[in-house]
C-alpha cells in the first residue's frame, strides 16, 4: 500500500512534466512537436558553433556565418545584399530558437525534481539522494545528446533519442531509486503513514481519500510550471514552422540551397 501511494503520487507529477515537455504523436518512444496544427521533423543535420551554422545533407555541407556569408562544400557563394541579409536573419533566428529544444527538456527534468521533492516532503522521506542523482544523470544525458564540445547539434535521431531517454531509462531508474529511497526512509515513512491513518480514524476509505487529496495538492503545485513549459513547447513549434518558411524563401532565391533545408512541416491527412 505505501509503495503504491508514493508511486501513484510520483507518476501523477511525472505525467505532468512529460506532457509539458512536448506533444507526443502517439508513439511511445518519440518526442515530437506534433498536434492538430503542428507536425515537424528535422530533415538534415544542423550544427551551431559560435561562429558558423552548418547544415549537413547527403549532397554536402552548407556553412552560414553571422553576417550571412554562404559556403557550399567549402566554396564561397556570390550573393546579393538582400539575399545575404536574409541568410544573416535566418542564421540569427536558428541560433536563438533551436537550442530551446534542450532548454525545454532540461526544464522538464527540473519540474520532475520539484514534483519528487514535494512527494518526499509530503511523506517525510529523509534520503532523496538517489532521486537527485537520477535528475543529474538525465540532465547530463540531455546535454550530451545535443552538445558536442561547444557545438550544438540537432537532427531527427537526436531529437527522438530524448523520447527514449525519458520513456525507458528514466522510468527504469526512477523505479529503482524509489525502492531504495523507501527502504532507507522506512522509519519516517511508516510514521507519516501511521499519522495519516490515525487522522482518518482507522477508516481505509477516509485514508485513501486523504492520500488522493495529498496527490492532488502536489499536482497543483507543479501544474502551473508544467503549463508554462507546455506553452514554451507550443511557441517553439510555431517558431520552427516560421523557420521552415524562411528556408522556403531562401531556397526560392538561392536554388543551390534546395537540398539543405533543416525543418520539414508535415501536413496531416484528414481521415473521413
Amino acid at each position: 500500500m505505501k509503495k503504491l501511494i508514493i508511486t501513484t503520487a510520483v507518476a501523477a507529477c511525472m505525467g505532468l512534466s512529460a506532457n509539458a515537455m512536448a506533444h507526443q504523436d502517439g508513439h511511445d518512444n518519440n518526442i515530437n512537436f506534433s498536434s492538430d496544427s503542428c507536425n515537424l521533423k528535422f530533415n538534415n543535420k544542423l550544427s551551431i558553433t559560435p561562429e558558423v551554422l552548418n547544415i549537413e545533407a547527403a549532397s554536402g555541407v552548407v556553412a552560414i556565418d553571422q553576417d550571412g556569408n554562404l559556403q557550399i562544400n567549402g566554396e564561397a557563394q556570390s550573393l546579393s545584399a538582400s539575399d545575404q541579409t536574409l541568410l544573416a536573419r535566418y542564421s540569427d533566428d536558428v541560433r536563438g530558437q533551436v537550442p530551446q529544444v534542450a532548454e525545454i527538456a532540461m526544464e522538464g527534468v527540473a519540474l520532475a525534481g520539484v514534483a519528487l521533492s514535494e512527494v518526499g516532503n509530503a511523506f517525510g522521506l529523509e534520503n532523496m539522494a538517489a532521486m537527485e542523482e537520477i535528475m543529474s544523470e538525465i540532465g547530463e544525458e540531455i546535454q550530451d545528446a545535443f552538445y558536442d564540445g561547444g557545438t550544438f547539434v540537432m537532427d531527427q535521431g537526436r531529437f527522438d533519442n530524448i523520447g527514449d531517454t525519458f520513456d525507458n531509462k528514466f522510468d527504469e531508474k526512477m523505479e529503482q531509486a524509489m525502492e531504495e529511497m523507501m527502504m532507507e526512509s522506512i522509519g519516517s515513512l511508516l510514521i507519516t503513514l501511521g499519522s495519516e491513518m490515525i487522522s482518518s480514524g482507522g477508516n481505509m476509505n477516509d485514508f485513501e481519500q486523504r492520500m488522493e487529496r495529498m496527490g492532488e495538492q502536489i499536482e497543483e503545485k507543479v501544474e502551473l510550471q508544467a503549463k508554462n513549459i507546455e506553452q514554451k513547447a507550443d511557441q517553439m513549434c510555431h517558431d520552427f514552422k516560421a523557420l521552415a518558411l524562411q528556408e522556403d524563401e531562401l531556397q526560392a532565391r538561392i536554388p543551390a540551397l534546395a537540398n539543405y533545408d533543416v525543418f520539414k512541416v508535415e501536413t496531416k491527412k484528414s481521415s473521413i
